[in-house]
């Protein structure tokens, strides 16, 4: 949906006009929206972004790792080839990543695949505002995070790329 979204507007939507309206906050993931939906009307849009992230926070162990998984590889084989969402590859264009030098770009393939290797998902960062660099020195760090902690800080990253684009549908 590219046009300007109103809490008021959200707030009065039946449950699959809400989920529509919100389709690409979570990546893949509807059943967030579809959770949030019970905690309307939303005053302001943080009071929104708390509900859709307690809907996160709440989910099944499978349902969150499912959302983790939902997310694409930085730099990988679905952003060469043009197969990210929109969101997700405005991000990465954003930061650099569909522009990486050989060098970088068989880095991070590497540190993709080791991080997919010892953790069973993909690494999940939100980029704005980092380098190139930046995420790769982060991808390469996160790789010495025990599995319960790097699990909960991809949700956590999850949480902050959804409120970014929350706040971009919202502004239109």
């Amino acid at each position: 949906m590219t046009s300007t979204l109103t809490l008021a507007a959200l707030s009065g939507m039946d449950q699959p006009a809400f989920v529509a309206a919100l389709d690409g906050i979570y990546e893949h993931s509807s059943w967030v929206a579809a959770g949030a939906w019970a905690a309307r009307p939303f005053a302001t849009l943080p009071a929104l972004a708390a509900a859709l992230e307690a809907v996160m926070w709440a989910a099944e162990p499978v349902q969150q790792r499912a959302l983790i998984c939902a997310h694409p590889e930085l730099a990988g084989r679905a952003a060469m080839a043009g197969g990210l969402t929109a969101a997700s590859s405005s991000e990465q264009q954003g930061a650099g990543l569909l522009h990486c030098t050989a060098a970088e770009l068989a880095r991070l393939q590497a540190l993709n695949a080791d991080y997919r290797q010892r953790f069973g998902f993909p690494f999940v960062v939100a980029v704005r505002g980092l380098s190139r660099q930046d995420i790769i020195d982060q991808l390469a760090a996160r790789l010495q995070a025990t599995p319960e902690h790097e699990y909960r800080t991809a949700l956590e990253q999850i949480a902050r790329i959804a409120g970014w684009r929350l706040a971009d549908r919202m502004a239109g």
